[in-house]
């Protein structure tokens, strides 16, 4: 399956945007956010609603997401980890607005956080992983986000850098990647991607204007 460009325009897009897709005969999955003609709308679906109660997060906003939902509603907690983050992308040369990024669609920074499926943590780590990834305490901030990023590399050697197949793997797991030869056609782990990569270009700009 061939992913189309557009994905990756996505990040653009203004946050309030209802998002549409399709595959066609190719395997090549679309997206807009303009809402299609009514001609054609047949084989459009929405993927992400936004509107009067729609948040379009997937863990965070949602608390019967998860056992644990998050909580802490600091500001301090954006810069409370920078030491491990800097550490982990240092270590690992994954680049530190992935890292936040991922943290911020995961937990909201919150390293308490246990999803409906048992994720763990900052990076929402599942137990099958965490001693692959040389974690032994996955609530401990430093191991989970060493851990996390450490399989973020992995992903990205595993597919070439590909970075829209690496966060899916992320989220959906390898095995789902592989089965479909790309992004699999969950609407979950589509919009985690999408969440993900707003979230990376967002921080990759704050950290380019910073001093």
């Amino acid at each position: 399956m061939r992913l189309a460009p557009a994905l990756l325009l996505l990040v653009a897009l203004d946050a309030r945007a209802d998002i549409y897709t399709f595959t066609d005969k190719d395997g090549v999955i679309h997206f807009t956010n303009i809402r299609p003609a009514s001609g054609d709308r047949r084989r459009w679906r929405v993927l992400y609603k936004t509107g009067p109660g729609k948040s379009g997060a997937v863990r965070g906003s949602c608390p019967r997401c998860d056992r644990v939902p998050a909580s802490d509603k600091s500001l301090e907690r954006f810069v409370r980890y920078d030491d491990h983050i800097h550490e982990a992308a240092d270590l690992y040369q994954i680049p530190e607005a992935l890292i936040r990024a991922v943290i911020k669609v995961e937990s909201d920074y919150d390293p308490r956080v246990v999803s409906a499926v048992g994720a763990m943590g900052l990076m929402q780590l599942m137990p099958s992983n965490v001693t692959e990834d040389g974690v032994s305490d996955a609530f401990d901030p430093r191991e989970n986000i060493l851990g996390g990023t450490r399989q973020l590399r992995r992903y990205a050697n595993k597919y070439q850098g590909d970075l829209v197949v690496t966060l899916a793997a992320f989220s959906a797991g390898p095995g789902a990647v592989d089965r479909y030869g790309g992004l699999p056609p969950y609407e979950t782990t589509q919009l985690y991607v999408r969440m993900v990569l707003r979230e990376y270009y967002r921080y990759k700009a704050e950290l380019a204007r910073a001093p």
